[in-house]
């Protein structure tokens, strides 16, 4: 998946706490500017270490070339908005048909903690329908602050430990608990007045200086996983000054991290009984069993036996264990070709190295950045904003008592899950917002098998803001804007959408 629409997997997520908007009225800042600069060049090297194909290399050297870059001035504390300062990165790639210029289009980045500096190119790259947006829309990116080029921190106390093979022990867990604990404690602790204000309520207020600064009177939005909340919290805050909006893989209002983790896993689970469908359907090609049933005993028997006995393969980087079972069990339909030729694989592995479709599956890594790139993700303000907003923060008997009962109740899926800490330690209070309920255009797409933002989280936002549901029907997560472009173009210059489209196509062996 492109950068700007990954899920991130469980280490980001999408969902923040919901919390109530306090009653510090937003300050005003006089006519906010945007200081305007050159854009940063980017090598060959860089460009594609971003995510763009080679071929786009040219493409994307053309639109740099249109896109202006510049920086905004905010207030870090918006209860002391003639305090201390800090930028906000922007770019615009200006709309080209001016004589029917609708406004602005703002794109809210995931994660939290990824770049949006540089979504106007790679919305216009993703595809021909998405690259007509930027006809009648001017194209607005930002850095989130605590983000790539916007004013940011980097914290001390990562917290994370590795583990052995097999099932996680009390004791293990304990320590891998205890050291995540200390590290939140040691970060939040590193610079808490900037940390105390990575929010998602002061990124929506940056945001909106932007708009000021750009001198639109409103801002149209299209949110994509953490993005979806952010545009959740501007929507609620700056009603009047929202256009049309579109979040695709919609974040669940009023969830804890520990309540996400246990929806994404329930939602896992279920997606496996698909998985087993089409694993059933080619039998003949996996040999996992020719029902649903037969298929399932099949993924826990390897389960339990890659437990008892973990196999380590030396040209692989890790172990395989049940959780690593449980891990290919839990893919998408993307990945299930490659991870039922994994899992058929590992029934007959006997060798010391791993079986070919074994080192696809587990060997894949995440290119390294190369020099001069935006970065992938910024970890502090992914933890301040996630800890900010979170009120769960689990004592560790409550957190082993919950996991255990995730294992039990999702006996396929469960060991693929991560057992942590989450926000335990974390130094600063947790602040609150509430969402508000709007009349304004909204469209709110949920993916009706998806596990990282579960189909029903829309629904319940929905009730929380209004809007109308379109649903892909797919367990991609964010894929609308690619699997259902024409839709989502024709929203944002028409007004008007259907109530879904199919969505990614399940693939064959």
């Amino acid at each position: 998946m492109k950068r700007w629409t990954r899920a991130t997997l469980g280490v980001l997520g999408c969902v923040m706490a919901s919390t109530a908007i306090p009653g510090v009225a937003v300050a005003d800042q006089a006519d906010p500017a945007v200081v305007w600069k050159d854009c940063p060049s980017y090598s060959d090297a860089a460009i594609v270490s971003m995510g763009y194909p080679k071929e786009q290399i040219t493409a994307f050297r053309t639109r740099l070339e249109r896109l202006e870059c510049g920086t905004v001035s905010v207030p870090l504390d918006y209860s002391r908005p003639d305090g201390r300062k800090i930028t906000i990165a922007i770019t615009r790639l200006a709309a080209t048909d001016l004589e029917h210029r609708l406004g602005a289009l703002a794109v809210a980045p995931g994660g939290p903690g990824q770049p949006g500096y540089l979504d106007p190119l790679r919305v216009t790259l993703s595809n021909k329908e998405n690259a007509r947006l930027n006809d009648r829309f001017d194209l607005i990116g930002f850095d989130p602050r605590g983000v790539n080029y916007s004013t940011k921190v980097d914290c001390t106390g990562s917290g994370q430990m590795g583990g052995s093979p097999g099932p996680l022990t009390k004791e293990a867990a304990k320590r891998s608990y205890d050291a995540e604990a200390a590290g939140n404690k040691a970060c939040g602790q590193s610079d808490s007045a900037f940390l105390g204000q990575l929010t998602t309520m002061n990124v929506a207020r940056d945001l909106n200086l932007v708009r000021a600064a750009l001198d639109q009177p409103k801002l149209n939005l299209l949110g994509v996983s953490y993005g979806t909340w952010l545009g959740a919290v501007y929507r609620s805050l700056f009603p009047e000054q929202t256009g049309r909006v579109f979040l695709d893989s919609v974040a669940g209002p009023g969830n804890s991290l520990a309540k996400h983790e246990e929806a994404r896993v329930q939602a896992t689970e279920r997606n496996f009984r698909r998985f087993a469908a089409w694993l059933a359907r080619y039998h003949k090609t996996f040999g996992l069993g020719s029902t649903v049933r037969q298929v399932r005993a099949s993924v826990l028997k390897l389960g339990r036996d890659y437990d008892e006995h973990p196999k380590t393969f030396t040209d692989l980087r890790m172990p395989i264990d049940g959780g690593s079972i449980a891990g290919l069990a839990a893919k998408t339909s993307r990945e299930w070709p490659q991870a039922g030729k994994a899992l058929a694989a590992l029934r007959k592995a006997t060798g010391s190295t791993a079986p070919p479709a074994v080192k696809e599956a587990f060997n894949a890594q995440q290119p390294a950045p190369a020099p001069g790139a935006t970065e992938w993700v910024n970890m502090t303000m992914n933890r301040a904003v996630k800890c900010n907003e979170d009120h769960s923060r689990r004592s560790f008997p409550a957190a082993w008592s919950a996991y255990q009962k995730l294992l039990k109740r999702n006996p396929v899926t469960g060991r693929a899950s991560y057992f942590g800490a989450g926000c335990a330690g974390w130094p600063l209070p947790a602040q609150t917002t509430r969402l508000r309920h709007g009349d304004g255009s909204l469209v709110l797409a949920g993916h009706r098998y998806e596990f990282m933002s579960t189909y029903e989280y829309a629904a319940q936002m929905q009730a929380e803001i209004g809007g109308k549901i379109y649903t892909v029907d797919d367990d991609a997560h964010s894929s609308a804007l690619r699997e259902c472009a024409a839709d989502v173009v024709a929203y944002f210059t028409t007004g008007r959408i259907d109530r879904g489209c199919p969505g990614a196509r399940v693939p064959t062996p």
